[in-house]
């Protein structure tokens, strides 16, 4: 049953400056998050989820409720640090996943330092095999939930893969209407190659979203958040998903993707054999890249790679500090670096 939310929308007091045409404007500034959580488990077997006796007690990892609450008290700190150097706030909202179940969100909402700013969120068990879902956090203040959809993601040529679904929330940012789709593309299990016409198929459904909120308003707002699997100049993203890398680029109907220069540039959000990928995006649509200033647009592109964040020592120096690596407990917050933009609105005396 679906969740409908009627709150106060609260006006953001956050403000900062800068000098255009020798004329001080004054901006409101939010910050808009995706963070994979990596394998955000309860401690509790479910026996219909794949590979859920990893997380207990029992399990090879001797996961417990220490570990979970010490997990849930690391990711709580690296949200409310996301764009607050600007903002001075944490993130208006969050696309999150791996997320087992509605529990543990609320344990990370509602346990920790996040629950002094009303966040709420919005969640459907999916099919992933892992047991693994996405979801959408907000702040009650900014962000007024009026409708969602969890939408399966099926393939042809796999009848047997379960993979995760895509999340569509729409409501209202500031007052504002917005779409949010959070994403988990297919892995690259099995190799890049073999396993591509699943993110391709996943670009494919992705993009069947967006056209549909565009065949409504050919304006609307829509931000595409997730842990792709891919970097921004794959096929996926450039040709399925229609992911521009530049602004200039943009054709009706086009998506910009501010990642694409991030990894020109070598910035990355995860490390695998001493590569980094920049999986992790967030890709909007025209009406927020190129937006008017007395609407929000988008502003700047960021990678959360703060040293806290990174593997101190050994081998994997300098990777994200991860919980575990197989079997062995590292202490650490995810394989992934959060990924945000900010978005501001030109304040009109």
């Amino acid at each position: 049953m679906k969740r409908l939310y009627t709150i106060a929308i609260a006006l953001l007091a956050i403000f900062f400056t800068f000098n255009v045409n020798a004329q001080e404007k004054q901006y409101k500034v939010s910050t808009i998050a995706f963070y994979n959580l990596e394998n955000l488990f309860d401690t509790i077997n479910d026996p219909d989820i794949f590979l859920n006796d990893e997380f207990t007690p029992e399990g090879d990892k001797n996961y417990n409720t220490k570990i979970y609450e010490e997990k849930l008290e690391r990711l709580s700190s690296v949200i409310l640090k996301i764009g607050a150097d600007l903002s001075k706030l944490p993130p208006a909202v969050v696309g999150i996943s791996e997320v087992e179940n509605a529990t543990v969100i609320e344990d990370l909402i509602n346990k920790t330092d996040l629950k002094k700013y009303g966040y709420d969120y919005v969640h459907v068990d999916g099919p992933d095999e892992r047991g693994v879902d996405v979801a959408f956090m907000y702040r009650k203040s900014v962000f007024e939930v009026s409708d969602y959809k969890s939408i399966p993601l099926n393939f042809d040529f796999d009848k047997k893969d379960k993979t995760r679904d895509h999340l569509l929330v729409s409501g209202k940012f500031d007052g504002e209407p917005m779409y949010f789709i959070v994403n988990h593309w297919p892995s690259r299990s099995g190799g890049e190659k073999a396993s591509r016409p699943k993110r391709n198929a996943a670009g494919d459904k992705t993009r069947e979203i967006v056209d549909s909120l565009m065949a409504l308003d050919k304006d609307a707002k829509i931000v595409v958040m997730g842990d792709f699997n891919d970097d921004p100049v794959n096929e996926s993203l450039e040709d399925n998903l229609r992911a521009k890398r530049k602004k200039s680029e943009l054709k009706e109907g086009d998506l910009f993707n501010p990642f694409a220069q991030l990894f020109r540039d070598g910035v990355g959000s995860g490390a695998y054999r001493d590569k980094w990928n920049l999986f992790d995006q967030v890709i909007i649509s025209p009406s927020l890249a190129l937006g008017e200033p007395e609407t929000y647009k988008y502003y700047a592109a960021h990678v959360y790679n703060n040293p806290e964040l990174t593997q101190r020592e050994g081998r994997f120096k300098g990777y994200p500090w991860r919980t575990y690596v197989g079997d062995t407990y590292m202490g650490g917050y995810s394989d992934h670096f959060p990924a945000y933009i900010y978005v501001i609105k030109e304040i009109k005396e």
